[in-house]
C-alpha cells in the first residue's frame, strides 16, 4: 500500500547530553522514511556545550532547526516549544540520549495511517552508557486509563502522534512525569493508547539522569495525581505508592525476560 509522504517533525530537547547526542543524531539520519525535520531544543541556562551541538548539526543535511532557551525551562516545556515551532503533520518525540531502529518512523507512519490513529507507542530495548543493551521492555497492545492509573509503561521516544492530537494537549512544566500526565489527559478521550509488537527505540537508563531521580518522581507523581486530576490526598498517596510498585515489577521484568 503506498502512502502519501507526510512530513515528520522529531522533537529532542537538549540538556547536558554531550556524550550521547552524536550517537542520537547518527540514528535519525539513518532512517528509512526521510521526510522529516528535527527541531532541538537547547534547554539550559549553561550554554557551554551550545558550540558542540552546533558544530554536530552541520554534519547532517536534513531538515533541521536549534532553538535556544534563554533559561532552563524544563523537558515538557522545550518539547512545546518545539512543537509549536514544527510543520509536520506527524510528531515523534526522543531525548537526546536515546537511539532508534532505523526503520522506527517508517513502522509507525504507515501503521497509523493504515489504522487512522492518533497516537502510537512501541516496545523498546533498555541499554546502558556504553550502548550495550541491558533489558527489553514490552508493552501492552492496548492501555486503558485504569491500566495507565497503575502503571506507566509507554517510553517517550517511542511515541508518535498527530499534530491534531496535540491541538489541544500539551506537556506540563513537570520536571518528571510531565510526559505521563499528557498521556493520562489524553486517553479521556481516546479511550486506548495503542502500540505496535516491535522494539524501535533504546531506551538509554543513565544512573544520574532524570530517568532515575527517584525522589523527583515521587514528588511529581503525587502533583500529577494530587493537583492535576484531583484525587483527594490520601488517594494520592497509594496512587504513588501502586505507581512505584509496578515500577519495580517492571524493572525486574525488563532485566529477567532479557536473559531468559
Amino acid at each position: 500500500m503506498m502512502f502519501k509522504k507526510n512530513l515528520i517533525s522529531i522533537v529532542i530537547p537538549y540538556h547536558k547530553k554531550k556524550s550521547f547526542f552524536k550517537e542520537t543524531l547518527q540514528s535519525i539520519n539513518k532512517q528509512s522514511y526521510k521526510n522529516f525535520e528535527v527541531i532541538i531544543i537547547y534547554d539550559d541556562i549553561d550554554k557551554s556545550e551550545l558550540i558542540y551541538v552546533k558544530k554536530i548539526l552541520k554534519n547532517y543535511k536534513f531538515k533541521k532547526k536549534l532553538l535556544i532557551n534563554n533559561k532552563t525551562i524544563g523537558a515538557g516545556l522545550s518539547r512545546n516549544k518545539g512543537i509549536k515551532n514544527s510543520k509536520g503533520d506527524f510528531i515523534a518525540f526522543c531525548d537526546a540520549d536515546d537511539l532508534w531502529n532505523k526503520n522506527k518512523l517508517k513502522v509507525q507512519i504507515e501503521y497509523m495511517k493504515k489504522e487512522k490513529l492518533f497516537f502510537l507507542h512501541s516496545n523498546y530495548f533498555v541499554i546502558d552508557s556504553n550502548s550495550k543493551k541491558i533489558g527489553k521492555l514490552k508493552v501492552p497492545k492496548n492501555i486503558n486509563y485504569d491500566q495507565l492509573i497503575k502503571s506507566c509503561d509507554i517510553g517517550l521516544s517511542t511515541v508518535m502522534v498527530t499534530r491534531s492530537f496535540l491541538k489541544n494537549n500539551l506537556f506540563s512544566s513537570l520536571k518528571t512525569k510531565e510526559d505521563y500526565l499528557l498521556w493520562l489527559k489524553s486517553i479521556k478521550y481516546l479511550n486506548t493508547l495503542k502500540s505496535i509488537n516491535k522494539e524501535l527505540v533504546y531506551w538509554r537508563y543513565l544512573k544520574n539522569s532524570l530517568s532515575s531521580s527517584n525522589i523527583q518522581k515521587l514528588s511529581d507523581a503525587f502533583r500529577v495525581y494530587r493537583n492535576h486530576l484531583n484525587f483527594s490526598f490520601l488517594f494520592s498517596i497509594y496512587c504513588v505508592f501502586r505507581l512505584s510498585f509496578y515500577a519495580l515489577i517492571k524493572k525486574i521484568n525488563v532485566y529477567l525476560k532479557f536473559y531468559e
